[in-house]
């Protein structure tokens, strides 16, 4: 039986008579790295942030490790952890007083804290700069900050929105590796992310969502089974479902 830990049923989020995601239901298993894939607009951001309690539902529910986001708000984010596309870090602190003030703030032991710090800093490379304020900290490094900060109560899920973006290649494949041992130790991680490839090779799982619509979900040969083809690449595939492909024929010709 798989051990479900993100489940989303007939979820809905709409601004006025706009639903920015409409009834989309679907599971992430722990010990999965599950890509959500969709164009700019589709709702990606909005259905994260359902899930880790930042939205509100406009109607449907969601459940994180088993306790419903909306009922069991303070149990649900206990269980998760959650990056942004774009840090928003306490800038004059530095590195190790902010997953200090983390720490606290999930509550953990004081010893257990100085120990989870060391850890976080040295996997991601940070220790060197651990006492410079954040705001002297390149993207790069915020960008690992908050992926430290995220993992330093060792939640049972970890959602990230594009996690990836602006990294360059040793600290995206970092972040990479760290994913899949992660889902490898029992977590469920969720990511959205442009880069196709990345979702190719990395993720067990896809879901892809079109105008607020879920409109695939399956490992890389059930979509490509969906698509009728054996072949296909994740690229093809997306923009097949998403109304990409006139588009991608008309830059071809453009070349």
């Amino acid at each position: 039986m798989p051990n479900t830990l993100i489940e989303t049923r007939d979820l809905v989020k709409k601004y006025g008579d706009k639903a920015a995601v409409n009834h989309v239901s679907f599971d992430v298993n722990g010990g999965e790295v599950f890509g959500f894939l969709g164009p700019n607009g589709a709702g990606k951001t909005t259905t994260l942030k359902m899930i880790v309690g930042l939205l509100q539902p406009t109607s449907g529910a969601v459940k994180v490790a088993g306790y419903d986001v909306q009922a069991q708000p303070m149990r649900a984010k206990a269980a998760s952890g959650y990056v942004p596309d774009t840090p928003n870090l306490y800038a004059k602190l530095t590195g190790r007083e902010l997953l200090r003030f983390v720490g606290d703030l999930y509550g953990l032991d004081r010893s257990q804290v100085a120990r989870r710090i060391d850890e976080l800093l040295r996997m991601f490379d940070l220790a060197a700069a651990a006492d410079d304020t954040i705001d002297s900290y390149s993207h790069g490094m915020q960008q690992k900050t908050s992926l430290a900060a995220a993992l330093m109560h060792d939640p049972k899920v970890l959602v990230l929105d594009e996690p990836t973006v602006g990294l360059d290649p040793k600290s995206a494949r970092l972040i990479k590796d760290i994913l899949r041992q992660l889902a490898e130790r029992g977590a469920a991680v969720m990511l959205s992310t442009h880069i196709l490839e990345i979702a190719e090779r990395m993720c067990d799982r896809i879901g892809i969502i079109n105008k607020g619509e879920l409109i695939a979900v399956g490992s890389m040969d059930e979509l490509r089974a969906l698509a009728e083809t054996s072949q296909a690449s994740l690229e093809d595939i997306f923009l097949g479902l998403t109304g990409g492909a006139e588009a991608a024929e008309i830059a071809e010709i453009l070349k």
